[in-house]
């Protein structure tokens, strides 16, 4: 029911298929069916979308996630990632042959995770997760008007591997998707972290507070106020400092066709102004952001290069500056190899059963 929920419902229905957003929490319902319903503004097909509507294609809503899934070809599981946990467990009863799950966004190992909790909580379906790393757009909501910017293009496989028809029948809703060849690809490409902990954490008189200088008493203009202003110089040098570890890391197992800096930047921070622009977010969404990079994007990193052997002490130090923020050991919820049956100490080992879980051997 948040806002990237709303997003995607909207986004279906613009392109003709039914669907039903799921909500657990009854105020986030009442919310919605008290509202004119989904109101799409700037990119994207603008437009009002209708919710609980008997006389008109419409999104419905509901509380009972078993219903809502029972029927459904394509299921996507959104929101912040240990929420995604949560309801990968509860799916495992209710998901059926032949359907599809899409993770939005998936970030590091995020396809192992939901397979390997999918696989705890009973689960024996034969279906088809999609990882994604990014929606087509930019979201900044007010109320039920949910403002859009055009959003770069995001890696997406699926698991198991191969299935590019799948991958194809998604574009029809998230047309930026580009397929990888598999979830150990998308999920190394993961560039999410990396480009928003220095541009939220590292600011002020040491470092410069962004890319575009204001003068002693002078007051940024609106369209200025945009993600990419938060980076500058400095903030571009740990930038590239992290994906170098990311890219050691990756290499370690075997993939090196990594998104380059460059694309990373333009993919996570969006335009400096005009078309294209990422919203700056505000403190609960920032907090929000910095939790889930933690826990889906750097910790997963570290885990991985803890098994390969590699040194990532800027990636660490991210993780530390993050968890004094938010008041709270994070990285301990983090993904793990460890934690999604890759147990192996050995570094083939653990790249060979990763592969035969991509495969759809495992």
């Amino acid at each position: 029911g948040g806002a990237d929920a709303r997003l995607l419902a909207a986004l279906c229905l613009s392109e003709g298929a039914g669907g039903t957003l799921f909500s657990a929490y009854g105020a986030e319902l009442e919310a919605m069916r008290a509202g004119s319903g989904i109101a799409l503004r700037g990119a994207g097909p603008v437009g009002s979308y209708q919710i609980d509507r008997a006389d008109t294609p419409s999104v419905q809503l509901t509380a009972e996630l078993d219903a809502a899934v029972k029927d459904a070809q394509l299921i996507f599981l959104t929101g912040p990632v240990h929420k995604q946990r949560t309801y990968a467990m509860v799916l495992a009863d209710h998901l059926s042959d032949g359907q599809v799950l899409v993770l939005s966004p998936g970030r590091s190992l995020g396809a192992l995770e939901t397979a390997w909790l999918l696989r705890v909580g009973g689960a024996t379906a034969d279906i088809t997760i999609v990882e994604t790393q990014g929606a087509p757009f930019w979201v900044q909501a007010e109320g039920a008007v949910l403002h859009l910017t055009d959003a770069g293009s995001a890696p997406a496989a699926t698991l198991p591997r191969g299935r590019s028809n799948v991958v194809q029948a998604v574009q029809k809703y998230l047309p930026n998707i580009v397929e990888t060849d598999s979830v150990l690809s998308s999920g190394f490409a993961d560039g999410s972290a990396l480009v928003e902990f220095p541009a939220l954490l590292m600011g002020g008189p040491a470092l410069g507070s962004g890319a575009i200088p204001v003068p002693m008493g002078g007051q940024p203009l609106d369209e200025n106020q945009t993600f990419a202003s938060l980076i500058g110089p400095e903030q571009r040098d740990l930038i590239d400092d992290l994906a170098s570890e990311r890219r050691a890391v990756a290499a370690s197992f075997g993939l090196r066709d990594l998104p380059s800096t460059d694309d990373w930047i333009a993919t996570q921070a969006g335009a400096q102004k005009g078309d294209g622009r990422r919203p700056i977010p505000n403190d609960g969404e920032a907090k929000a952001l910095l939790r889930d990079g933690v826990i889906g994007s750097l910790t997963p990193l570290v885990s991985a290069a803890e098994l390969a052997g590699v040194a990532v002490p800027v990636t660490q130090a991210m993780i530390t500056l993050a968890s004094s923020v938010l008041g709270a050991d994070v990285a301990s919820a983090g993904r793990r190899l460890d934690t999604i049956g890759i147990r192996s100490s050995e570094l083939n080992e653990a790249r060979a059963a990763m592969d035969a879980i991509a495969t759809g051997a495992r």
